[in-house]
């Protein structure tokens, strides 16, 4: 067995003593979270239940103290360090997608390439990678565009483009249907459904039927403090 076999074999990525407390109310106490490779997860619970918090706590985006995270790399060595901060490693393999995303005053292409110029990579390969995710999220017709004169739907699209442009293995995605109705948002389930398909492991908040029915996907559920992650 090859590393890269071992290595699929394992979780994603595990975190020991996730935890959040807002003044005197502990929002959550996780012992042990474990993500799982190449799955479609689904983070229900009521409003005010903490979800968002867990997920930008994830994605290194507010403050995870005490916490351990713990991962593979692609030669299957082992890893071990605190989430706060977030990993280099783990940060180029996590990307975070807000509920109402923010897309820089530039045209789509730009905002799609924004992450890739970022890491220094060589502008042939910037627009390969740049010209396959327009054409994956169907934002080609609007590549030139300017971020205020999208539809919900289109900003929707064109954020999860630049997330997946990246390639990270881990998406983190908060409601991303929520704004969206009819024909915009059956876009943007397909699209989710895609990355799913490809191998990458999607965590997203919802209350979307269709999106928690989707075939194969498995369903967390937060509530009381306490994450079920075996949820039916």
């Amino acid at each position: 067995m090859t590393p890269a076999d071992s290595t699929m074999h394992t979780p994603l990525l595990t975190v020991r003593g996730l935890a959040r407390t807002i003044g005197l109310r502990r929002l959550f106490a996780i012992d042990e979270l474990v993500i799982p490779r190449a799955t479609a997860i689904v983070l229900t619970g009521m409003n005010g239940a903490g979800k968002t918090t867990l997920l930008r706590m994830l994605a290194g985006l507010e403050p995870a103290p005490g916490a351990i995270a713990q991962w593979t790399d692609a030669q299957g060595n082992p890893h071990s360090a605190p989430l706060d901060p977030l990993p280099p490693a783990l940060r180029q393999r996590i990307a975070y997608l807000h509920q109402h995303p923010y897309l820089f005053r530039t045209s789509v292409r730009e905002n799609i390439a924004y992450g890739l110029h970022a890491r220094g990579m060589p502008r042939d390969e910037i627009a390969r990678r740049v010209g396959d995710a327009l054409g994956w999220a169907g934002v080609s017709h609007v590549q030139d565009t300017a971020p205020e004169f999208l539809s919900g739907g289109e900003i929707q699209r064109v954020a999860l483009a630049r997330a997946k442009v990246l390639e990270p293995e881990l998406l983190l995605l908060d409601e991303p249907t929520s704004s969206l109705d009819g024909h915009a948002r059956e876009q943007v389930i397909a699209l989710i459904g895609d990355l799913a398909a490809e191998g990458r492991t999607v965590v997203l908040i919802c209350h979307d039927r269709e999106l928690i029915n989707l075939p194969g996907v498995v369903r967390w559920k937060l509530g009381d403090g306490v994450l079920d992650q075996h949820h039916p």
